[in-house]
């Protein structure tokens, strides 16, 4: 289970105000009470997908599925400081995961650390 703060989830709000998508799901996110985990269910199921519940590994796999766009070198500085506005709009255009995901996919990606999710991309590029 990866859970965020209030703190975190306040950052989050300040940071990605411009984006509705993001809002809602840091709304659903506080309501789960931080556990990043439990929300991205809840929001998969609100956008018609039908996620793997008995799968805990589910929402770390869709993670994974936008490390190739996440790790990209042109946006590593700012999520490493922890700036994930410009990321949350690149990845929501790219559509490899609901708009309304891509906020618990950042905010998982920033508990883990940038470079830590990044490291297995890092030979390849």
């Amino acid at each position: 289970m990866t859970t965020v703060t209030s703190e975190d989830i306040a950052k989050f709000r300040s940071d990605l105000a411009d984006y509705p998508d993001a809002l809602i799901s840091l709304d659903v996110i506080e309501d789960c009470e931080g556990d990043l985990e439990d929300a991205a269910m809840v929001l998969a199921i609100r956008v018609g997908q039908q996620p793997d519940i008995a799968n805990a590994e589910w929402f770390a796999g869709l993670a994974k599925k936008c490390r190739a766009v996440i790790c990209q070198e042109e946006f590593r500085d700012d999520l490493v400081n922890e700036q994930f506005a410009l990321m949350m709009g690149h990845l929501a255009a790219t559509k490899l995961c609901p708009s309304l995901l891509v906020t618990p996919v950042l905010m998982y990606v920033g508990q883990l650390g940038v470079n830590n999710f990044c490291e297995p991309l890092d030979p390849l590029l």
